[in-house]
């Protein structure tokens, strides 16, 4: 998986059969035996724009605008789930506790488009109004796994009627809400034109009419908020309303649907009585100043919608009273802010008071707020209300209700407050990721184990930084057995930051868990350099010998096998520090079951150090004489040294200690061959000088790719515009003839080999597109085709390719913004 460049070689006679590659008989790999989806997503899209939360099951939600939903739970339990289209999501909810999701996006249509939705909570049964004025009853049959669309269909005709009022033609449905306490029997009805219906569908009439003729009663209520002190008037500027008042947002104020909240597009707000009589009759005809407060927020001519509105009652009122959170309604050009209402209106409507005030500033442009409901408050019986506030670009902050009542102590109207920030359980943004490698331990595992034990600390570290308790704990864990025979860490995702640290995750289950912040001293001695962003990364899983090179040319060694009787100081401390160049590291190879590490540096140079002693064995001229940088190392280990030899520059050969052959490739297209016992080495280049020079001054050399993965003695060398494999014995000989060549469509940013099983081998390549092919190895023929964004909704973005890894078996890891995922390629058994 070198994403590097080769220089165009020299094409041999004819190639052969695959079968007379390695002298055996290998069955190809076939496009049945793959299906590409995604096994493991961290982290919140940055499209994300709506939110939904099951208080059941404490599940929460994120759909995006590219048509993608997030599922958070509790325990690093997080899922991806990817619609057919990539659209933006209008509305989100739970069929709570019952596992699934109801959404609607742009093209969700009955025989238009859907422009208001509402579940019955606690049924499978949801309203929705359309652009045309039509309220429909659909009902998700669990049975089936499909939504019906059921017989009662209400056009804006019958609507008129029931109403005794006249609707203009083509009034879409902007809001509906099922009615707290009448078990789904009662919908209230928003159209666009500020018209709302308190319509009841067992008897197909209105109960409540409200609308602008409303707004022109006089002596009605206006409670301005605009500063610390609630202004309560009363007054007939209500006279002077328009015709018709836009909707932008509703919700219900009072637990049992007496009160409605709604914002409008004038940055208002008002407050309407919808109590209901004994005998429910005649409410539709009744009209009085007590039907209806308006709420300021704002003293200013022009304001922002009010689009977004929640509702939290507050038992110790009896219903006539709790917060209510609004975002928008203030001046144009004013801080974004969320704004709490404490709203009392005890001794009736018309005598609402604002006790408290607060402007929450956010972290980012407003997406969308849920409420969540918490136990109880002991004093008052009342919910102790909590919020998740999501903001672009994907940013999601949990305010729980102690930091919301300290908020509310302040005496100033804008403040900010100490919130839980989601964290992905792998980060890549804050610190960034600047390399990341996936590694299957094996048998090694049993040793591996060990290191959760010694490394607890940094472990506690992490889960202590979030004070907060966070309120998501759905989802169903992984039931690990405790017994040392299934405590075994069998893979492991290694990430090296900007900032100098690496991390270490155990990746054996789907639920990914840190194990690890590695520290880079030794006892206490202070090393200049150590601090610098890390480059390069490489585990010999032999040894558990974890190598780290950084910016500054520093190469840490850090041993992996746990002592669990070593202090806490010596655990997190690295066994050896090289300060060979200040040259930043490019790349690090083990040799010799780690043994001797190779480090290819920046400056064009070649180290090989000895892991035991410490100590450095020898360091390399220059293999490239432009000085171009090591991009990539591969080592090959040679049991007949008879055979196997590295020329010397003069020309003679020393086989008896050619026992590890290095690949040094540098960017500008040299290759060295190097003993990594004697540091012997040889260039290989074409014999055509003005071929060669002449193909390297075409090609990109900055976004090429090698793979150094050897399939029974043959190597694969991948360009950005080609793909060439070479018996391995021959290049090392001398002969720089391929035995087979694929030329590329499309230029190629990365790649590297997996199997299916002992016989089946195929070649992954990702290209600068996107597009990801999967082709057979040795033979290069195409099995399949996918694209990021067809699985993760990405687009390939420059440098990916460093934090791109894989595992022998398909599996890759690829790092987006604050996104990190597993892709699993093959169809048999999940890895985990």
């Amino acid at each position: 998986m070198f994403a590097k460049l080769f220089q165009k070689p020299t094409q041999s006679q004819s190639p052969p059969p695959s079968s007379q590659l390695d002298g055996t008989s290998r069955r190809s790999m076939t496009s049945a035996d793959l299906a590409p989806r995604v096994a493991v997503h961290y982290g919140i899209p940055s499209t994300a724009s709506v939110l939904a939360f099951d208080p059941i099951q404490r599940l929460l939600a994120v759909g995006t605008l590219d048509g993608r939903i997030k599922v958070i739970g509790g325990d690093n339990i997080e899922v991806l789930l990817i619609s057919p289209k990539p659209l933006p999501f209008k509305n989100l909810e739970f069929l709570q506790n019952q596992g699934f999701l109801v959404s609607v996006s742009n093209e969700n249509e009955i025989q238009s488009s859907i422009t208001a939705f509402s579940l019955i909570i606690g049924t499978n049964y949801m309203y929705v109004g359309d652009e045309y004025g039509f309220l429909s009853v659909l009902k998700y049959d669990t049975e089936e796994g499909n939504i019906v669309q059921l017989p009662y269909h209400v056009p804006p005709n019958l609507i008129a009627e029931g109403a005794g009022i006249t609707l203009p033609d083509q009034q879409s449905i902007v809001g509906v809400l099922s009615h707290p306490c009448s078990c789904g029997n009662r919908v209230l009805i928003a159209y666009e034109n500020g018209l709302i219906i308190l319509w009841d569908v067992t008897e197909d009439r209105a109960v409540h009419i409200k609308g602008y003729k409303d707004l022109q009663l006089k002596e009605a209520m206006t409670v301005n908020v605009s500063d610390n002190q609630s202004q309560t008037s009363v007054n007939d500027s209500l006279d002077n309303e328009e015709a018709e008042k836009e909707i932008s947002s509703l919700c219900w104020a009072s637990p049992d649907g007496s009160v409605l909240a709604v914002g409008y597009v004038d940055g208002d707000i008002f407050l309407w009585n919808l109590s209901v009589s004994n005998n429910g009759k005649d409410q539709k005809t009744q009209k009085s100043p007590d039907d209806v407060v308006k709420i300021q927020l704002s003293s200013g001519d022009r304001r922002l919608p009010v689009i977004v509105l929640h509702w939290s009652s507050n038992k110790a009122r009896n219903g006539c009273g709790g917060q209510l959170f609004a975002y928008g309604g203030a001046e144009i050009g004013s801080e974004e802010v969320l704004t709490i209402l404490d709203l009392d209106w005890s001794s009736g409507l018309t005598k609402l008071k604002c006790v408290n005030r607060v402007d929450l500033t956010l972290h980012g442009s407003f997406a969308d707020i849920i409420i969540i409901p918490n136990a109880r408050n002991k004093v008052d019986n009342s919910p102790e209300t909590s919020l998740f506030v999501l903001t672009n670009p994907g940013q999601l902050h949990f305010y729980d209700y102690a930091s919301l009542s300290i908020l509310k102590s302040y005496g100033v109207k804008n403040h900010s407050v100490h919130s839980s920030q989601y964290n992905s359980v792998i980060p890549t943004v804050e610190p960034y990721m600047t390399v990341g490698k996936l590694y299957i331990i094996g048998s090694e595992g049993n040793y591996f184990g060990a290191l959760p034990q010694t490394v607890s600390p940094a472990k506690q570290q992490s889960e202590n930084m979030r004070s907060t308790k966070w309120p998501l704990t759905g989802g169903v864990p992984y039931q690990i057995s405790t017994t040392e025979s299934n405590n075994i860490i069998e893979r492991i995702y290694i990430g090296g930051y900007q900032d100098g640290t690496v991390r270490i995750f155990d990746a054996t289950f789907p639920v990914l868990k840190l194990v690890a912040v590695l520290g880079f001293e030794i006892k206490g001695i202070q090393v200049d350099g150590t601090s610098g962003s890390i480059s390069a990364l490489h585990l010999c899983s032999a040894s558990l010998t974890l190598a780290v090179g950084n910016e500054f040319g520093r190469i840490f060694l850090y041993s992996l096998q746990g002592n669990t009787h070593e202090t806490v100081a010596v655990r997190n401390h690295c066994s050896a520090i090289f300060s060979i160049s200040t040259s930043p590291v490019c790349a690090l190879q083990f040799a010799t079951s780690g043994v001797r590490l190779v480090v290819g540096f920046q400056s064009g140079q070649v180290a090989v150090l000895d892991t035991r002693s410490p100590s450095v064995l020898f360091v390399s001229d220059y293999v490239s004489s432009s000085r171009s940088p090591v991009i990539s190392l591969a080592v090959k280990t040679f049991p007949d040294t008879h055979e196997i030899s590295v020329k010397k520059p003069d020309s003679q050969t020393e086989s008896e200690s050619a026992k590890e052959i290095t690949f040094a490739l540098t960017r500008d297209a040299h290759m060295t061959l190097m003993d990594s016992t004697t540091g012997n080495s040889s260039t290989c280049s074409t014999d055509d000088s003005n071929m060669s020079s002449q193909h390297i001054e075409d090609e990109d050399m900055q976004h090429s790719n090698v793979d150094n993965k050897t399939v029974a003695s043959q190597i694969l060398i991948c360009c950005e515009e080609a793909l060439y494999v070479y018996p391995l014995k021959s290049l090392i000989q001398g002969d720089y003839n391929f035995v087979r060549e694929l030329k590329l469509e499309k230029p190629c940013a990365w790649t590297t080999i997996f199997k299916r099983d002992a016989e089946k081998y195929g070649v992954i390549l990702v290209y600068q597109t996107g597009e990801i092919e999967i082709r057979s190895f040795p033979e290069l023929e195409p099995l399949g085709k996918t694209s990021m964004m067809s699985i993760l909704r990405w687009n390939f973005k420059n440098n990916m390719d460093k934090t791109m890894s894989a595992s022998d078996k398909g599996q890759i890891t690829v790092v987006n913004g604050c996104e990190f995922a597993f892709v699993s390629l093959l169809a048999f058994e999940n890895e985990f």
